[in-house]
């Protein structure tokens, strides 16, 4: 590769055959250490920077837009592979059915093309990405931030940030680690609260399902705001380190809690961590975790709670651990098909079992 296209990519000024460029290249290399250190070695050599540390901040930057602009190619990739679903199935329903019929898809087709076009325009200029359920995923966003995103979760962002600031918008579950730009704040929106940071670690747990909107601040500080339903926004306060605050959207208040906070931020690293949890709690999380509906079919298993941390284990697992720990029985339902061939979601209930 060039040189000096290294450090136009840097800069900002590649042109698109440019920007093409370094990444069919890496694509065809395959990313590996050997390669991030041959483009160590030559940034090295194209880099100014009389400070080493400067010239590793500089270089790291380069890499987190590598990799931005490679999530960038395989989204615009994958809708180009749906639009050519669309096409193939026109073409295979004109083989098999009459001309009048042909001629009412293509119509129908050209009438909605105008929608496709702007849609396509609209995520070309914004990215949405999508943990599906039971999976997480993270990537660098164009500031070199980095987003881990849990499970059934979305977050959707500008290709670029303008007007000096780099607005995100969440709906689920996502740990930052924020690139720290005291000239653009990094603001996280959600359906109840925003939350803005200069360069700072924090969680964010804002699932439409949920009646509660948590953010979880791990170091440096954020300031945390409230939208109001008229779509204007009221300043709730700044965090400290180790402390969560939580929106209640049915009581309409907010809650502090400082101190542990570890259970809320372990899912990064694929565990879960009960401490001193209810039953009901803890169904809650799991059902979550593992994509089920858990129902309490019994008040008298309400009175227990489980002190434990999970890592790789299955949900028959855990069941089996809770029921080992307390007087409790548990049955896993098997999936029922619906008509149209799909399956609802599992269900598993827990129930109190007697002591003989």
């Amino acid at each position: 590769m060039r040189k000096e296209l290294l450090h136009k990519f840097l800069n900002d000024q590649c042109t698109s055959a440019e920007l093409k460029e370094v990444i069919d290249w890496l694509k065809s290399k395959g990313w590996s250490v050997a390669v991030e250190q041959e483009l160590y070695n030559e940034w090295k050599n194209t880099d100014n920077t009389t400070s080493n540390q400067n010239a590793n901040e500089r270089f790291n930057r380069l890499l987190d837009k590598i990799h931005h602009n490679i999530n960038i190619e395989r989204a615009t990739s994958v809708r180009k592979t749906k639009r050519k679903k669309v096409l193939n199935w026109i073409t295979q329903v004109a083989a098999i059915a009459m001309l009048p019929m042909l001629a009412f898809l293509l119509y129908t087709f050209s009438q909605h093309n105008f929608e496709i076009s702007s849609l396509v325009a609209m995520q070309t200029d914004t990215l949405e990405i999508i943990a599906p359920v039971g999976s997480k995923t993270n990537f660098v966003l164009p500031d070199g931030s980095r987003v881990f995103l849990n499970n059934g979760s979305k977050l959707r962002y500008p290709l670029r940030f303008m007007d000096n600031k780099r607005d995100i918008y969440l709906s689920g579950e996502a740990y930052f680690v924020v690139a720290h730009d005291e000239e653009r704040p990094f603001r996280v929106k959600t359906r109840d609260l925003n939350i803005t940071a200069l360069g700072t670690e924090f969680n964010v747990s804002a699932y439409t399902d949920e009646v509660s909107t948590e953010a979880t601040l791990v170091e440096g500080s954020v300031a945390v705001e409230k939208v109001l339903s008229s779509g204007e926004t009221q300043f709730i306060g700044e965090m400290e380190p180790n402390e969560q605050i939580s929106y209640n959207r049915v009581t309409d208040k907010v809650y502090s809690h400082r101190g542990d906070i570890d259970k809320y931020i372990a899912w990064k690293e694929g565990k879960l961590i009960f401490k001193n949890e209810s039953i009901e709690e803890i169904a809650h999380r799991l059902s979550r975790w593992y994509n089920v509906d858990i129902e309490l079919t019994d008040n008298r298993v309400r009175q227990f709670t489980y002190t434990a941390t999970l890592i790789d284990e299955t949900l028959p697992q855990v069941l089996e651990l809770l029921e080992i720990a307390t007087p409790i029985s548990y049955t896993i339902h098997p999936r029922k098909e619906l008509p149209d061939g799909t399956f609802i979601k599992q269900k598993v209930t827990i129930g109190f079992k007697e002591r003989k």
